[in-house]
């Protein structure tokens, strides 16, 4: 949403907290890379408005805080999912068969390498390198690494996933039998 001035327009709320981010770092000599971290992680990525904001309170060129944002793998120019999916593409995992296992969650998800699905609930990366060759091939969904995978394991991943948190996963025999009449 544009205002009247020509600016990206921002909730209240919003504002404020950047004007304490912005605060925070007032001091530093080069504050751009820790704003940028501390405005992702209160938002989960930098919008539009966000980049805009900062750009204008840190006097840079946006052009320049859109491209520092956009260069460094660790910032996010769009909304994440809850669950966040990554395939390690690795020597040892890419020899390993990580190709594979990342295009059977992209068909599961119905989504590519670097989008997120449209009820917001996962996202698919491809990186470089999780650092468990030893386990290849690997993904990491969310902070918990799995490993030596193949394309095949990819819907029980997902089905653990779409579990509601808390409740008890039931193996095939410990499931309720209908008694006999």
């Amino acid at each position: 949403m544009i205002n009247t001035l020509g600016h990206l327009a921002m909730a209240p709320e919003e504002t404020a907290i950047l004007d304490k981010i912005l605060a925070r770092h007032a001091k530093d000599a080069g504050p751009l890379i820790p704003v940028l971290q501390d405005v992702q992680r209160q938002f989960g990525y930098l919008s539009r408005e966000n980049l805009a904001y900062i750009a204008r309170a840190l006097k840079i060129p946006l052009s320049d805080v859109f491209g520092t944002a956009s260069f460094y793998a660790q910032f996010y120019l769009a909304p994440r999912g809850e669950n966040m999916v990554r395939v390690c593409q690795g020597t040892a995992c890419h020899v390993q068969g990580s190709g594979g296992i990342l295009a059977a969650f992209a068909a599961a998800l119905g989504i590519d390498a670097g989008e997120t699905t449209a009820d917001g609930k996962f996202s698919l990366e491809r990186v470089a390198c999780v650092g468990s060759c030893g386990l290849a091939p690997v993904v990491m969904i969310n902070q918990q690494t799995f490993g030596r995978l193949s394309p095949e394991d990819v819907p029980l991943l997902l089905a653990k996933l779409s579990m509601p948190l808390g409740e008890p996963q039931q193996k095939a025999h410990d499931q309720p039998q209908e008694d006999a009449p």
